[in-house]
C-alpha cells in the first residue's frame, strides 16, 4: 500500500503533513491543560472512549459530573464544517430532541489548545437500544422524524452531500490511486466496484428527485444511547443521539436503513415500526426505499477507503488487524457482487 495521506470521503480537506501520527502530541497533560484553559476544573481522571476518527475522553471534573472532550482529527473538517454540526445539534436540543450539544466557552463551541481543535460535551450514559423490539423502533422513528423535520429547515453550507460521487466514486478512485489492493485481486475488485457503482446509479434513477436534508449521517445503534426510565436520574428516558461527526446532506432514508437487519421479511417489519413513529413528525417518500441497498453499497466502499486512508495512524492497525489482508479483499469482492444483485431486486414494501 502506497502513501495514504489524503481524504477519500469528499470532504475537501486533505490531511497533509502529520497524517502519519495525527495525535502524537495529544498527551494526558495536554488534554488536562486544554480543559483547564477552557475553564473546566479537571480532577485528573481520564478515560479514553471508543473512537478512532477523533480522540474522545471522559474527563473527571471537581465537584461536578464528568464531561466528554472530543479532539478532532487534524485536517478532516474545516472549522466552518465543525461549527455547522454544532449549530445543528444545538438547534435539535433547543427543540427538545434528545441530542447532546457541545458546550459554549467564551461564545464558541470550537476550542483550540496546543495545535488541536476540541469541543466539550455533557456526559450522556445509556445502553444500546433493543432494536428487536417494535416499540423501541417506533420510539426511534419518532425522534429521527423530529431530527429530519428540523434538518429540512435549511441546508448545510460547509458540509458535503452524501451521494454517488462522495461516498462511491471518490473512495474507489482513492483506493486505486494508492495501490491498496493486492495485484492479483485488483482486476476482480475494480470490476465489482464499477458494476456496483452502476447499480447505485440505477437505484438513484429509480428513486428520482429525492429531497436532501441535514442528517445524523451515521445513525446506527452505537450512536444511540438508550436510557431506561428506572435509570434516568433526571435525564429524559428513551433514545439520546450522539456523535453527529458524520452529519451531512443526504436523503432521509440514510438515517433509517442502518436500524434494519435480518432477511427481507424482518427488515420490512422493522421498517414499518420505524415509519409508524417517523411519519408522526416528518413525511417519508416511499421512492427513497430504492436507495436502501445503494446506500449500503456506498458505505461499504467508503469504509474500505476510510480504513486505508487512516492506516498510518497507529490506532488503526491495532484495532483492525484484519484489514488489507488477502482474505479481507476477497470478502469485499463477494460483498460487492452480492450488493449488485440486491440493488436490482424490488425495494422493501414493493
Amino acid at each position: 500500500m502506497r502513501d495514504t495521506d489524503g481524504d477519500p470521503g469528499g470532504n475537501g480537506t486533505p490531511q497533509g503533513a502529520g497524517a502519519d501520527l495525527p495525535y502524537a502530541g495529544l498527551t494526558p497533560e495536554l488534554i488536562l491543560d486544554a480543559l483547564e484553559g477552557a475553564g473546566f476544573a479537571a480532577d485528573g481522571r481520564l478515560l479514553a472512549l471508543n473512537s478512532y476518527e477523533n480522540r474522545v475522553w471522559q474527563v473527571g471534573i471537581e465537584d461536578g459530573p464528568p464531561l466528554v472532550a472530543k479532539f478532532y482529527r487534524p485536517g478532516r473538517w474545516s472549522d466552518a464544517a465543525i461549527l455547522e454540526e454544532h449549530a445543528f445539534v444545538a438547534e435539535l436540543a433547543e427543540a427538545e430532541v434528545p441530542a447532546v450539544p457541545a458546550l459554549a466557552v467564551g461564545g464558541s463551541t470550537l476550542l483550540h489548545h496546543g495545535g488541536f481543535r476540541f469541543a466539550v460535551f455533557p456526559r450522556c450514559g445509556g445502553r444500546a437500544p433493543a432494536l428487536e423490539r417494535s416499540d423501541t423502533l417506533t420510539w426511534l422513528g419518532r425522534f429521527i422524524g423530529r431530527i429530519h423535520a428540523i434538518g429540512a429547515r435549511l441546508p448545510y453550507q460547509a458540509r458535503p452531500v452524501l451521494d454517488v460521487d462522495t461516498f462511491g466514486v471518490a473512495p474507489r478512485d482513492w483506493l486505486l490511486a494508492h495501490d491498496c489492493l493486492p495485484p492479483d485481486l485488483l482486476p476482480a475488485w475494480k470490476a465489482a466496484a464499477d458494476l456496483a457503482l452502476d447499480g447505485v446509479r440505477r437505484c438513484y434513477e429509480r428513486a428520482g428527485d429525492v429531497s436532501l436534508l441535514r442528517l445524523h449521517g451515521d445513525c446506527h445503534r452505537g450512536n444511540v444511547l438508550w436510557i431506561d426510565p428506572e435509570d434516568a436520574r433526571g435525564a429524559e428516558p428513551g433514545p439520546h443521539f450522539v456523535d453527529f461527526d458524520d452529519s451531512r446532506m443526504g436523503p432521509a432514508v440514510q438515517d433509517l436503513w442502518m436500524l434494519l437487519e435480518g432477511d427481507r421479511a424482518a427488515m420490512q417489519g422493522q421498517l414499518a415500526d420505524v415509519l409508524a413513529g417517523y411519519e408522526d413528525f416528518a413525511e417519508f417518500s416511499p421512492r427513497e426505499l430504492h436507495l436502501v441497498e445503494a446506500l449500503r453499497t456506498l458505505r461499504l466502499l467508503h469504509y474500505s477507503a476510510w480504513l486505508a486512508s487512516r492506516w498510518r495512524d497507529p490506532a488503526f492497525p491495532a484495532a483492525f488487524p484484519w484489514f488489507g489482508t488477502q482474505r479481507y479483499w476477497q470478502d469485499r469482492i463477494l460483498e460487492l457482487r452480492e450488493q449488485i444483485a440486491l440493488m436490482d431486486e424490488p425495494p422493501l414494501w414493493s
